[in-house]
C-alpha cells in the first residue's frame, strides 16, 4: 500500500539488476541480508532476485534460496524478473509478491539478448500472464534500449510506445523504461515521454536510467518534470553497463534520494540509512559505492 503522502517512489533493483553481472558469486547469506537491510530503510517495492536458468545467470543460481531466507517486512514488495513460464512456477513457488517480464524495443538487442524477434518474446509472454493472473500477482514489464541501442542506434519514441501499450494491454500494471546503454538526454526522455502519453497514462510508467555518460540524475529529473513518479535505482551503483566496459551503469539510490529530496519530494526512504546498505555491500564486494552520495 502506498501512502498519500508519498511523491516519489524508488524501485530497488540492487540485489538482482545490480547483483546479477558480478564476476565473483555473491554469497546467499549476503545477498539475503542485503534484502533485510533494505527491507528497513523505507523502501516499498524491492527486486530481489530473478528465475533465469543458471547457465545465463549464474550469479542467480540461488533465488529460490535467497526467497526462502529473506525477512518479510510488511508493505514492502518483493518482485522477482521471469523471462519464462518455467521462471513463473518458480517465482510463485518462491511466494514472490510481483514478477516481472522483460521485452527490448530493438529488434537487433532482442535477437542478441533472448534470441528471438520483439514479437516472439510478447507472445513467449503470454502463457505467464496467464499463470499470473490465475495467482492474482501483480506483473511488471520492462523494455529495453527505449532510446538508443548498442547495435540499431537511436530507437524511434513511437516503437517503445507500442511495445509498451501492448504490454499494459496484456496485464502489466505498470511499464520500466530502459536507457539500457546510458546515451539518452532529458531531450531524449521527454520525446520519449511524449509518445507514451499519447497512447497511456504515464502513472503506468516508472524510467530506468543507467548513469553510463552521467546524465541518469539529468533524466529523472526531466522525467518527474514530465509526471513520472517511480524511478528504478541500484544502491551503491550496483550493476554496470555491458556495453561499456568500465562505465557506470544503474544510477545510485542513495542519488536518486538525494535529488529528490533536494526537490522537497517526499520518498518514504531514509537516506542515511540507503548510505548504510551501500557502504554494507560495497565493503563485501571489495570495492567503494558508485555513488557520489555514498562516498564523502
Amino acid at each position: 500500500m502506498i501512502d498519500a503522502m508519498t511523491d516519489v517512489i524508488i524501485y530497488e533493483v540492487g540485489p538482482r539488476d545490480g547483483l546479477q553481472n558480478e564476476a565473483n558469486f555473491v554469497e546467499t547469506e549476503t545477498k539475503i541480508e542485503l534484502i533485510n537491510r533494505l527491507s528497513k530503510t523505507g523502501l516499498i517495492k524491492i527486486e530481489a532476485t530473478s528465475f533465469v536458468s543458471p547457465k545465463w545467470v549464474p550469479q542467480l543460481a540461488d533465488s529460490s534460496q535467497v526467497m526462502a531466507g529473506i525477512e518479510r517486512k510488511e508493505g514492502v514488495s518483493y518482485s522477482a524478473l521471469t523471462p519464462n513460464l518455467k521462471g513463473a512456477e518458480l517465482a510463485i513457488k518462491a511466494n514472490v509478491d510481483e514478477i516481472a517480464i522483460f521485452a527490448a524495443a530493438s529488434e537487433s538487442f532482442s535477437q542478441k539478448n533472448i534470441n528471438c524477434s520483439i514479437e516472439e518474446s510478447i507472445d513467449r509472454f503470454k502463457p505467464v500472464m496467464e499463470m499470473a493472473k490465475d495467482h492474482k500477482l501483480k506483473v511488471r514489464g520492462y523494455v529495453s534500449c527505449v532510446t538508443h541501442c548498442p547495435y540499431d542506434g537511436e530507437i524511434s519514441p513511437a516503437t517503445v510506445s507500442d511495445i509498451s501499450e501492448t504490454l499494459i494491454k496484456m496485464g502489466c500494471y505498470e511499464i520500466s523504461l530502459g536507457d539500457t546503454i546510458g546515451k539518452a538526454d532529458p531531450a531524449a526522455i521527454k520525446k520519449l515521454l511524449r509518445a507514451h502519453e499519447a497512447v497511456l497514462p504515464l502513472q503506468n510508467l516508472a524510467l530506468h536510467c543507467h548513469d553510463t555518460y552521467g546524465r541518469a540524475l539529468d533524466n529523472i529529473a526531466a522525467g518527474l518534470e514530465m509526471g513520472i513518479r517511480t524511478f528504478d535505482s541500484s544502491v551503491a551503483g550496483l550493476g554496470g553497463c555491458p556495453y561499456a566496459e568500465g562505465a557506470s551503469g544503474n544510477v545510485a539510490t542513495e542519488d536518486v534520494l538525494s535529488l529528490v529530496n533536494s526537490l522537497g519530494l517526499n520518498s518514504g526512504v531514509d537516506i542515511d540509512k540507503i548510505i548504510d546498505v551501500a557502504l554494507y555491500i560495497s565493503k563485501k564486494l571489495g570495492r567503494a559505492p558508485n555513488s557520489k552520495t555514498a562516498v564523502k
